[in-house]
């Protein structure tokens, strides 16, 4: 009955008044600040210092961060509501958070407490912007496949070089975190050998702004790193587990990732209901006509869906069920993301003629979820992944 789980107490989920009060919270700063300024924001590639600024107000990069580390002290599923929130009005402005909270994440959990001390905090009160910097130009879902190197000096510390891309935030942060090679691969364990390291913005060369299909307003970029040298401290946790690391920070992300598909469907839902009944043909509202009510009700099924699966996941990783989490988080990043992607094409239909124009915000919504669903693992890389760790962690068989 609940194979591969161990019992139904695993198949909760923990929603408490606190998450709605900040889930008002947030959707009063979304409607009022952040829609004033997502126009303007996507057509000039950049999310204004203003909403930055008032997301530093309002505790928005340090939310889930113990306090003495300059944070709110949230849970995981706080993450969730707010992404799913800011989504629904600005997506660009949720993937800026979601970089800077996967930075966090990693040092406060991988990190030693200088390195949190040093880091963490400022990035948690929104003094500082962060960047997560795996993706290579020939390494993508193969995070093993990485080729920039970190060599040890004799004198002490690591001379970085190589070349990182799709890299979110990559031309404004202050700080990287950057996955690396100190030893050559093992032919039978390709993950082995690869460190993490912290790297600070004079360090960094930007090489270009990457222009994506979506998401415009977030910075999207390739960098260099050329002999950077990095001070031994800065390393993150034990040299040779930077892999480890990594993936833990991508399976972190991914529900994130599956709140923000939430955001996008909801808006989604909400601007094709209220159009049906404002829209008349024949005499009618939009609203009486059956196969739009079908539309409806096939929207509405897919997002709520994909909300329960959303903060089912959230409600493992929030408990410590890893291994219950990691596959639920892979389910629910490909099963939200294209729910909401599905919600949005039935929108633009159900708009005629008006849902092929830029007008509606409908077709940005499309072009975000096409990132949606390449960042923080592919969808397809997902249905993989979820097999595969059914097999090895639940069954016992390697494939």
């Amino acid at each position: 009955m609940v194979f591969p789980f161990k019992s139904l107490e695993d198949f909760k989920v923990d929603i408490s008044q606190d998450h709605e009060l900040l889930r008002s919270a947030v959707r009063d700063f979304s409607e009022n600040i952040l829609a004033k300024y997502l126009e303007k924001g996507e057509k000039e590639l950049d999310i204004p210092k203003e909403v930055k600024e008032k997301a530093k107000e309002i505790g928005l990069y340090g939310l889930f961060v113990d306090p003495e580390l300059g944070g709110q002290g949230a849970d995981y599923i706080s993450l969730l509501v707010t992404s799913e929130e800011i989504s629904r009005i600005w997506p660009s402005f949720s993937t800026f958070l979601l970089i800077n909270w996967m930075f966090i994440y990693t040092l406060s959990r991988f990190g030693n407490e200088d390195l949190k001390k040093k880091y963490v905090i400022p990035v948690a009160k929104g003094d500082k912007i962060a960047a997560f910097a795996n993706t290579e130009p020939s390494a993508g879902s193969d995070v093993a496949g990485i080729k920039t190197t970190a060599k040890k000096l004799s004198n002490g510390g690591y001379v970085i070089n190589g070349r990182k891309i799709f890299i979110t935030n990559g031309d404004i942060a202050d700080y990287y975190i950057i996955t690396a090679r100190t030893s050559p691969p093992d032919p039978n364990a390709r993950w082995k050998g690869i460190s993490m390291f912290i790297v600070e913005k004079d360090s960094v060369k930007p090489i270009s702004r990457i222009d994506t299909t979506g998401l415009k307003a977030s910075h999207t970029a390739e960098i260099l790193l050329e002999d950077v040298k990095v001070p031994e401290e800065n390393i993150v946790g034990q040299e040779g587990n930077g892999f480890k690391y990594a993936v833990s920070a991508f399976d972190f992300a991914r529900t994130i990732v599956a709140s923000q598909a939430l955001g996008v469907g909801q808006a989604a839902l909400e601007k094709m209901v209220n159009y049906s009944l404002q829209r008349t043909a024949f005499e009618r509202k939009l609203a009486d006509f059956q196969l739009v009510q079908t539309k409806v009700s096939e929207s509405l099924a897919d997002l709520e869906v994909a909300r329960l699966i959303t903060y089912w996941a959230g409600t493992l990783f929030k408990n410590n069920k890893e291994n219950e989490y990691v596959i639920a988080a892979s389910l629910a990043k490909f099963i939200s993301t294209e729910a909401a992607e599905r919600i949005v094409l039935r929108a633009i239909s159900v708009y005629g003629g008006y849902g092929v124009t830029t007008s509606t915000g409908l077709e940005r919504m499309l072009r975000d979820l096409q990132i949606m669903k390449t960042y923080e693992g592919t969808n397809d890389i997902q249905r993989i992944s979820a097999a595969r760790y059914l097999y090895n962690k639940f069954i016992g068989y390697k494939v």
